[in-house]
Order: C-alpha cells, then structure tokens, then sequence
C-alpha cells in the first residue's frame, strides 16, 4: 500500500493518493489533475476513485475532471447533495480496493456533509484515517463555514456540537496508531491553531489537540466558536462550485485572454498587478492593487477581490503570467480575468517613498492605518494611535480613514501592506500615501526591546 500525500504551500493544502496493486484513489484533489496523473503513471496504477471529504470552501476540487478523463468514481457524502456523478460514501459503507478497505465514517463538525476515510490494510489492521477539514495536526475544523452556503446549512453553535460528538463519539475511540492525514496544514483558515507538522496519529492528537482534551459539550463550543480567523470573499463561492464540479483545469487557464502592453482597459474594472513592490511603486496604473506573488497569492487574491468581479491581471514576464492566471484558477478566479497582460506602458502612477526618521519621529503628524487581522491587533498595536482596518475589508471601508494628515500604512512583515497602500492609495488623492513596509520589523523589535 502506498500513500502519497501532495501539499501545496499556497493554500496549505493536502491531497492524497492511495495505490494498492495498480488501482489508485484520490482523496481531496486540487484544481490541476496533472500531479495524480503523473503519480499513477509512475506506479503503473489507474486511477478508479476520487473521495471528497465535504465540499471545500477554500480551493476548487478537480474531482470532476479527474471522472471525465479517467472514468474514476468520484464518492461523497449523500448529505453533500452533488450534482455530479457519484457514489455516496457514508456511515458503514466501504470501498474494496483489492485487499484493502476504505470506509466511511460521518463526522460533521466542520460542515454537516463532512466525512472521513478510515483505511484497514490487508491484514485487517485500522491503519490511516483521511480525516479531511475535521481533524488536523493540533486543531480541528473551524464551524462557521456553512451557515449559509451549501446543500445544508447548520449555524456554527450546532456545528460545533456535531464537532464534539464526531471527535469524541467516532475518531477518539480508534487505535492510538492510526495515521492522521488531514487536508489542511498551518496557515490555512480552514482553523485555528494548526501544528508544522503534515502528518500525526490518534494517539498524539489525544495527548497535544486542544480540542481533544477534557472538557464538556458547552466548554468545546466555546473555545470552538471563538477567535476563528477571517472569512475570505470566495469560500461561498468555491462551495457552490466543488457541490457542482468544476471545468477543467487547463481548459479554464487556456481560455484566459492575453492582450498587448498597450492595450486600452476599461476603467471601471479593477487591475490587479502581481508585479514585486519595487517594481509597482516605480509605476503602474492608476487604481491598481499591488498582490504580490507569494506563498498566499491565492487567499489574498479571494480574500480582496469578490467572487464576481472581474479584474486585469498583470504579470512581469511572460512564465510569471502563466503562473499567476494558475494560482487564480485553483480558487476558480480564473473566469474573474478580464484579460492579462506584463507591465502596461501607461503605468505612470508611483507610490512616494517615507522618510523613515521623520515618521519615528513625529508619529503625531501621520494618519497610521494597521491592515493586520484582528487577532494580531487584539494583542497589541505597534502604534497606540493606529486606525485598525483588516485588509480584507479596506476596499469596503476606505471611507472610515481621516484626509487630514499623510497616511501611513503597516502589516506584520510587509506584504500585506504592499497590497494595502495601493488600495488606499489608489482612493486617497489630496494627502500622500505611505508604505512602511518591512521597516515596521524593525521598530516593532524596539518597542519590545
């Protein structure tokens, strides 16, 4: 038996393949099928299934695509109410692949659909469990998901009960050994407060889980409802279209249109330009938004930008385009692109530069903007005089900054920021607007110091 898992930093996302004597499945696939092709050729394996663990909010599933090409079964929940071809895959139904068994066990918590693949191997021994978004290394799925999207909805109180049973009920009763291979790692917003580690057992998650410890149905509610990160723009979206099947990969990113440099765009469609900061301050088009490439590209991108607008998309070079309308299409944004284009030739907007001295220095004399998310700022600000708005929701509430004095923007390390300043900047025209950037780093270390 052979398990591979494939993990994509970008959206802190694992997808996993399971071979036994050629015949393989997949479980929680992401957008592009080419790396599980490429994975069943190499072990001579077809592929006959793909299992969704629920319908994912925060990438774009190929389960479909991956039925289409290769004839695949694609199994799930019969409570995820798909409407594309399936097997449903619930409570006391198993898959036999050759020796080996794959079988359902229902655990909503995270949605009501939510379930997770225990697997026995050929001696009859419980070895690895898929547990999708319910359980992770150190955490398990955030509840409030679905209160309002999907075949069924359930508000994050219930949801959080159904949590408490399925963890206590179903997955903490298995063998201490059982693998735990959950389908988001540390930085997805799928939780809270997950481990480094890809990878765990029972045993270790009953010993370091916090939501596995002692406490009672009303304590785990609690701590399971409160403090939960952000909720990006798309994650309805991405429901809806996983519970329908989506295009195909390539076929989306193909039909992305590619115009000139200096082509006209129209001015009431938004540009994201995905170029280095250095670059974008130097020059770009007025109004643009600055989403740097970077491990969260995606996120920001869903994060930003509304599951139904359409923007350009601008890249440095022609393999950096190709990458970026990619990275777009694994959250399903590449139907959003109006058309892509490199560095336009009508960029001539920049971002001035702060004197970094005169700002320590006079903090007074500046508006401070902090676009960090509100459970860094609950833990302090670096600036006591700061206006906090979350980048998420700067575009919605711009208005809320005061025009009296220059502005200064800040984040954590910088990258947010990058995005932030030319967001405010692109609305703010009678002050000037700052990036403190990476600078911020450093002063935050001398407040602490």
């Amino acid at each position: 038996m052979i398990i591979q898992q494939f993990y994509d930093k970008g959206l802190a996302h694992g997808s996993y393949a399971l071979i036994r004597t050629g015949k393989m499945i997949v479980v929680d696939p992401a957008r592009d099928p080419q790396p599980y092709y490429d994975f069943a050729s190499q072990h001579s394996a077809d592929i006959v299934g793909v299992i969704e663990t629920h319908p994912h909010a925060d990438f774009v599933s190929s389960h479909l695509e991956i039925h289409e090409t290769t004839g695949a079964v694609i199994y799930t929940s019969k409570l995820t109410g798909a409407e594309y071809p399936h097997e449903t895959f619930d409570d006391g139904d198993v898959i036999q692949l050759n020796d080996i068994k794959l079988q359902a066990i229902n655990t909503p918590g995270h949605s009501p659909d939510s379930i997770c693949i225990l697997i026995e191997d050929e001696d009859g021994k419980e070895t690895a469990l898929f547990t999708g978004d319910t359980l992770f290394v150190g955490d398990v799925g955030r509840p409030d998901l679905r209160e309002s999207v999907g075949n069924i909805t359930a508000k994050k109180e219930e949801l959080a009960r159904q949590m408490y049973h399925s963890t206590r009920d179903k997955l903490m009763k298995l063998p201490h050994s059982v693998i735990v291979y959950p389908a988001h790692g540390p930085g997805s917003l799928c939780g809270k407060n997950m481990s480094p580690d890809l990878q765990s057992t029972i045993g270790r998650e009953l010993r370091e889980n916090y939501a596995l410890q002692l406490m009672d149905e009303l304590q785990f509610v609690k701590i399971l409802t409160t403090d939960q990160p952000f909720v990006p723009k798309y994650f309805g979206g991405d429901v809806m279209l996983n519970k329908k099947g989506a295009p195909g990969f390539k076929a989306g990113v193909d039909a992305v249109q590619k115009v000139a440099n200096d082509a006209e765009l129209e001015q009431d469609i938004l540009v994201v330009d995905t170029r280095p900061k250095i670059d974008f301050r130097n020059g770009h088009v007025k109004g643009s938004i600055n989403l740097q490439d970077g491990e969260k590209f995606e996120t920001w991108l869903g994060s930003i930008i509304g599951p139904d607008e359409q923007f350009y998309l601008i890249g440095a070079d022609d393999a950096e385009l190709d990458k970026m309308i990619a990275k777009a299409a694994k959250i399903g944004y590449e139907k959003n692109i109006k058309a892509a284009l490199l560095e336009p030739v009508n960029g001539f907007e920049i971002v001035p530069d702060l004197d970094l001295n005169d700002f320590v220095h006079h903090t007074e004399d500046f508006t401070i903007i902090d676009v960090r998310n509100n459970n860094e700022t609950s833990e302090g600000l670096i600036f006591k005089s700061a206006i906090t708005i979350p980048l998420p929701e700067l575009r919605e509430r711009i208005s809320e900054i005061p025009t009296d004095k220059p502005i200064v923007v800040h984040c954590a390390a910088g990258y947010r920021s990058a995005a932030a300043v030319s967001i405010v900047g692109g609305q703010v025209t009678n002050v000037p607007v700052y990036d403190l950037g990476e600078a911020v780093m450093g002063i935050e270390a001398s407040a602490h110091s």
